[in-house]
């Protein structure tokens, strides 16, 4: 009976972590160094609720520098850049799934 009750527990814990939004991946990609890129796009891992989700980024000062037009559509978030200086940005994403459930993170790229 104990591992069939484990084994509920796992599949459980599987289901559930499936049940958030995490970065799938980016372009420009995560650490990567680019020319001045016109937009920042994340690819999510299951869709998003629009009205609740976020796509900023910041320069090396703290300033934020993109154009504060977030689109979300389905599983991916798009925010305009106007052209970017040479430097390293910081990319911040909140998400909520159409399930409610939330996550964030970050990550960043190089402008050449």
């Amino acid at each position: 009976m104990r591992p069939l009750l484990v084994l509920i527990l796992t599949l459980t814990s599987i289901s559930m972590a499936r049940a958030h939004a995490f970065l799938d991946h980016a372009d420009p990609k995560v650490g990567s160094i680019v020319a001045a890129p016109t937009q920042v796009k994340i690819w999510m891992t299951m869709d998003l609720m629009k009205s609740s989700s976020t796509l900023q980024v910041f320069n090396a000062k703290g300033t934020e520098v993109d154009s504060k037009d977030v689109q979300v559509n389905a599983a991916t978030m798009i925010v305009s850049l106007p052209k970017l200086p040479a430097g390293t940005y910081t990319v911040i994403w909140k998400a909520v799934a159409i399930c409610t459930h939330k996550t964030s993170g970050t990550f960043t790229f190089t402008v050449k």
